[in-house]
């Protein structure tokens, strides 16, 4: 049976508290198997019979809206996607593990959208950008608490939400899908 990955957005932030040991209980209550879960920001390993990422993103963030009252997004990736995200971040061998970061969306944004949140961010801070599949890669060579370049500042350009990850938790989640 294949294994996923979920990262949800906005679990633990912004008075969206939820107990992990909760989730995996309501997946697990709504046939997602091995569920387990890597630190308390909403990353959700599991197994699931064949199905497509989108439907699985659709119907984890239906059961925690129906069991929880969070509205989140989750944005799936099996082993070789989540791989293959580390592979394409091109910030991976000169950035700071706990800088580079990479955006999980929830659609891949058209090209014109990235360019549009270039150019918004010109002069804006030193952060740098790279399109992935589904993805926005990113350096945060200040520091991630010292951006301008917000979650919100990104989804409004791209057209859709995000959640981040940085290289060394995703290095981290990687280890535990083996």
């Amino acid at each position: 049976m294949p294994r996923y990955v979920a990262f949800l957005g906005s679990i633990n932030v912004g008075g969206n508290q939820l107990k992990m040991a909760e989730l995996r209980q309501a997946l697990a209550a709504e046939g997602f198997e091995n569920v387990g879960t890597v630190v308390a920001s909403g990353n959700v390993l599991f197994d699931h019979p064949r199905a497509t990422d989108a439907k699985l993103e659709g119907e984890i963030a239906r059961i925690i809206a129906d069991r929880f009252g969070i509205d989140t997004f989750a944005a799936v990736r099996g082993r070789a996607e989540l791989a293959d995200a580390i592979a394409e971040n091109p910030f991976a061998d000169d950035g700071e593990d706990k800088c580079v970061h990479t955006l999980f969306l929830e659609k891949q944004p058209a090209q014109a959208d990235f360019i549009r949140l270039e150019k918004d961010h010109e002069g804006r801070g030193n952060e740098r950008m790279a399109l992935g599949r589904k993805a926005l890669h990113l350096d945060y060579a200040d520091g991630v608490a010292r951006s301008k370049l917000t979650g919100d500042f990104m989804a409004r350009r791209l057209g859709c939400r995000g959640t981040a990850r940085n290289l060394r938790s995703m290095r981290r989640i990687l280890d535990k899908m083996d």
